[in-house]
């Protein structure tokens, strides 16, 4: 049976706030008070840094951030350091993977395969590479990575997710070695396809494969109907607690 997972669009969106919000949600998705969710957003320039992640990688000074406008984060996530700025879809899915299935390199593996269909639909082949997470493309002799993934799952229920670079300033990326691997480099859908590419192109198809991928019917919904939502469920989850 094909289950329902809703989907809302949170536009521009501050990390702090929205990692709060990832909060929320798995609190309440472990509760079983609501349903799987997929967030989809836009930050303002930020670097995170995964559990995993090695403070050296941030190549710029606390300084040079402030000038830039570039937030810090640690975060509770997989991965090691990565950015994330305007003309960048950011797709946090909050799912039961117990109802799914139980298997983390498996989640990870069909996050890939959302954002490799998607690129694909644009006459892009993009493809993993052994023993890097996200996906990559050939772009004049060398492996470019459009996209990242950084996850945490809790009691198998799913939090932070993917970053695709669709009109992304990929300046940005040299503040840091992307994802600790020093060759590696970024790109963005933009660039590979040499025009301008709006957001409302490229989210549309992740949403459609992310869907296929795990089974889900989606139904979109707005802020408004999220957070009244949270509210109605969490009055009777704190009572309890």
């Amino acid at each position: 049976m094909v289950k329902n997972c809703q989907m809302v669009d949170l536009g521009l969106m501050g990390y702090a706030e929205a990692w709060a919000l990832q909060k929320r949600l798995v609190a309440a998705r472990k509760a079983n008070a609501i349903e799987d969710v997929l967030l989809l957003c836009e930050h303002p320039h930020v670097i995170t840094q995964g559990r995993n992640g090695k403070r050296e990688h941030l190549l710029a000074s606390e300084h040079v951030l402030q000038q830039k406008g570039v937030e810090f984060h640690a975060t509770d996530r997989g991965g090691d350091i990565t950015y994330h700025g305007p003309g960048q879809i950011v797709g946090y899915p909050i799912l039961n993977l117990g109802a799914i299935r139980r298997d983390v390199v498996w989640y990870v593996r069909m996050l890939e395969e959302v954002m490799i269909r998607a690129t694909l639909e644009f006459g892009i082949t993009a493809e993993r590479v052994e023993g890097k997470t996200g996906i990559w493309v050939r772009y004049e002799n060398a492996e470019e990575k459009v996209a990242a993934i950084g996850v945490h799952i809790s009691r198998w229920v799913t939090s932070h997710g993917f970053a695709y670079n669709v009109s992304t300033d990929l300046r940005y990326f040299d503040l840091i070695v992307p994802c600790g691997i020093a060759d590696s480099k970024a790109t963005s859908l933009e660039r590979l396809l040499g025009r301008s590419v709006r957001r409302e192109e490229i989210a549309p198809r992740i949403a459609k494969h992310f869907g296929e991928v795990f089974g889900l019917e989606l139904r979109e919904s707005s802020k408004t109907e999220l957070w009244e939502k949270l509210q109605q469920v969490e009055q009777p989850l704190a009572a309890s607690a």
